[in-house]
């Protein structure tokens, strides 16, 4: 006879003990700490800040820099996400065709930005889009597509389009591998099927690849999505929010009344980080709603 032997609960709990030690000191314990900062006027130097209320939010509230750097953001936003979210995917399809040839080297060459700091990155884009002696000048200087140097990243009108691009390029890999996987777990049954009954490439694209890559898509956007708010080490290096806080988006904000003020104001940086924190949720939670519909039905 089977018996059905229930595990102890104190068994489960010893198990997810490290995780939730973890979880709470990194994560938990962090959040908490800056949310109490954020009603602090509190330089960092002294023992503890001096409790002022929601004086930080009002301030904020009305700071045109805090503003500029929230609409820079989803500027940023605008261009990075569906750039990668597109390529990826275009990528991937290419990638996964029989016709592809090497496509374990393409996947590999893809991917390696991916694994390299973005600090390194920046730094070595800085060389390659430098207006004196970087390339990108001068190829478009021998195909006849600029008169004269651009200084990409230090032009206001093209320095965040340029760092969207970086960006884009740097973490492609990982979205890649998201469409892959989605793209493999649809069984080649319907595909053959499909084919049977006369279908084209377009045909089957349509009525079988996009159906059931939708509850997919969804993830990997909001992965996108999570991924292209922490832009913070590849920006710094880049751009440092410059020119004239055209690159600014809202972590070099926080991390510029936090670090690199002459007085410092980790309170106000606090108050900013808060309110970053409420908007990545909010935009996480639009974006899940259409999923939860789906597993509603």
């Amino acid at each position: 006879m089977r018996t059905n032997k229930r595990t102890p609960l104190g068994w489960i709990w010893l198990f997810l003990l490290p995780t939730v030690t973890l979880y709470s000191i990194y994560t938990i314990y962090p959040i908490m700490t800056t949310i109490r900062y954020s009603f602090m006027n509190w330089s960092g130097f002294s023992l503890s800040g001096k409790f002022i209320g929601l004086e930080n939010y009002r301030e904020l509230f009305q700071d045109d820099l805090f503003w500029n750097a929230v609409k820079n953001t989803f500027l940023y936003l605008s261009y990075a996400v569906p750039g990668r979210f597109l390529l990826s995917f275009l990528l991937a399809l290419i990638l996964t065709a029989k016709f592809t040839p090497a496509k374990a080297v393409f996947r590999t060459m893809i991917f390696i930005p991916v694994v390299t700091t973005g600090a390194i990155i920046g730094t070595i884009m800085t060389m390659i889009f430098d207006p004196g002696n970087g390339p990108v000048n001068l190829i478009l200087s021998k195909l006849h597509l600029i008169d004269s140097s651009v200084f990409f990243l230090g032009n206001g009108r093209t320095a965040l389009a340029t760092s969207s691009i970086i960006w884009i390029w740097k973490w492609t890999g990982t979205s890649l591998i998201y469409w892959i996987a989605s793209l493999q777990s649809i069984p080649l049954e319907l595909y053959e099927a499909a084919t049977i009954d006369g279908a084209g490439v377009w045909g089957k694209f349509k009525a079988i690849t996009v159906p059931l890559l939708v509850p997919y898509s969804i993830i990997i956007f909001v992965l996108t999505l999570s991924d292209a708010m922490k832009v913070f080490d590849l920006m710094l290096t880049l751009t440092g929010g410059g020119p004239f806080f055209k690159t600014e988006v809202i972590e070099l904000f926080i991390y510029r009344h936090a670090f690199t003020s002459s007085v410092p104001r980790v309170g106000y940086a606090s108050s900013a980080a808060t309110i970053f924190g409420l908007i990545f949720v909010a935009i996480t939670l639009v974006q899940a709603l259409p999923k939860r519909r789906e597993g509603g039905r």
